[in-house]
């Protein structure tokens, strides 16, 4: 395991019970060893789910059951591995998913389609079609409502720690609660979702409502953030609804009544996010990258993440280098509008650059002092529209590579 992030919040969150959840975690031996690695979520019947997954053209076998389940809009359990990722390993990946499916539904009492399940790890090992399942039946006696911590730990692989968001709403005059965790260190670079994520609340919200408003909160969040430019095979974020709070009927997603449920939801996805870039694999800096002026505001994103994923940048911004050139470079590789001669740069507050060239005075000095610390923000004005958006990433060290160059020993 490599060292603790530095930029890893002091500690997990103090996450309470949903009422309809109940989580266990075990060593099933997939891959590691002396650590857990498989998780269970049980869920009381009638829970609603809705999901988010990634687009990638090599999805995972657990990608493509969920695709399967997820038209159905009910989940009783979760169930989710770590240490192999049971991408591209053909019928065999079918078959291990075809059996802990099957063998969840025997347990719960529920038909297949209300199963989920996700893997993350390495990319094209097959996995023991019999493992899972045989540590279903530890597990399903096991699981319990407040094991949040055990249950973040068991999703990750290489994380640096456990990720977990907690907050409350009100839906009326009633208070319902929202949990969620996630992994993600590596290969980061969401469409569509994220790494693997899973969300709960105990509010009663129909998956058709739930769905509108996960995949709205993605997009501004889980869609918005990248370590590395890498789309995973396995990105997955289910929300499910336990429907044990007491509150009046929600039947859209324009109920006004949910503007403070989803205004819950929005920053349980955005701080599950940025924990996953604050765990970047070998990450020293947390950037934030705001970009204005932009055609529209997907041409703004476009932009952002031209600057996020350039290794150019990152490599700068890892060595304390306020080499704002670079950040030009970007927009101009970007493909998306920009004018050269109206673009304009800050650091850290400090306008450097503005209508095409350096600031005239320019001080570098609260520059330089803005990149020696932890966070560091970037605003880019690139002149031509009224579309904007906001991007978060890390900075490219050598831990980067210490990682991913032994990840599969």
């Amino acid at each position: 395991m490599p060292p603790r992030s530095p930029l890893a919040p002091a500690e997990f969150p103090q996450m309470p019970v949903i009422s309809g959840v109940r989580l266990g975690a075990t060593s099933a031996g997939i891959k590691y060893k002396d650590r857990t690695d498989l998780l269970l979520v049980e869920l009381d019947p009638g829970t609603t789910v809705a999901g988010v997954l990634t687009r990638s053209l090599t999805a995972s076998a657990p990608v493509d059951w969920c695709r399967i389940a997820l038209p159905r809009g009910r989940a009783r359990a979760i169930i989710v591995n770590s240490g192999n990722a049971n991408a591209f390993t053909g019928q065999a990946g079918e078959a291990t998913v075809d059996r802990t499916v099957r063998r969840a539904a025997e347990l719960f009492e529920c038909l297949p389609e209300e199963v989920f399940v996700s893997s993350t790890g390495v990319i094209g090992e097959p996995i023991d079609p019999g493992i899972i399942p045989a540590a279903l039946d530890r597990l399903k006696g096991a699981t319990r409502p407040d094991a949040w911590a055990e249950a973040a730990a068991a999703i990750m692989t290489t994380d640096t720690f456990p990720k977990g968001v907690t907050r409350t709403a009100q839906i009326g005059e009633a208070t319902v609660r929202v949990n969620g965790i996630v992994k993600g260190s590596g290969m980061i670079a969401p469409d569509m979702a994220t790494m693997l994520g899973y969300i709960f609340t105990d509010a009663a919200i129909p998956a058709n409502v739930l769905q509108t408003l996960l995949t709205s909160a993605t997009d501004r969040t889980f869609n918005c953030i990248t370590v590395d430019s890498d789309t995973s095979t396995s990105d997955t974020v289910l929300l499910c609804a336990t429907g044990q709070a007491t509150h009046r009927t929600v039947s859209a997603s324009t109920d006004p009544h949910l503007q403070d449920f989803r205004r819950a939801l929005d920053e349980v996805c955005l701080e599950l996010a940025h924990q996953v870039v604050r765990d970047g694999e070998g990450a020293t800096k947390f950037v934030s990258i705001r970009v204005d002026g932009a055609a529209s505001d997907l041409a703004a994103r476009r932009i952002g993440l031209a600057i996020a994923n350039s290794p150019l940048v990152k490599t700068a911004i890892a060595g304390e280098d306020a080499n704002w050139g670079r950040i030009v470079m970007a927009v101009g590789k970007s493909g998306e509008k920009a004018d050269r001669d109206r673009l304009s740069i800050s650091i850290g507050g400090v306008q450097v650059a503005k209508d095409g060239k350096v600031v005239e005075g320019y001080d570098e000095e609260p520059v330089a002092r803005h990149m020696k610390g932890s966070e560091i923000d970037f605003a880019v004005d690139v002149g031509v529209g009224r579309g904007s958006a906001q991007i978060w990433t890390c900075d490219l060290t050598h831990g980067y590579i210490d990682i991913n160059g032994s990840y599969r020993s």
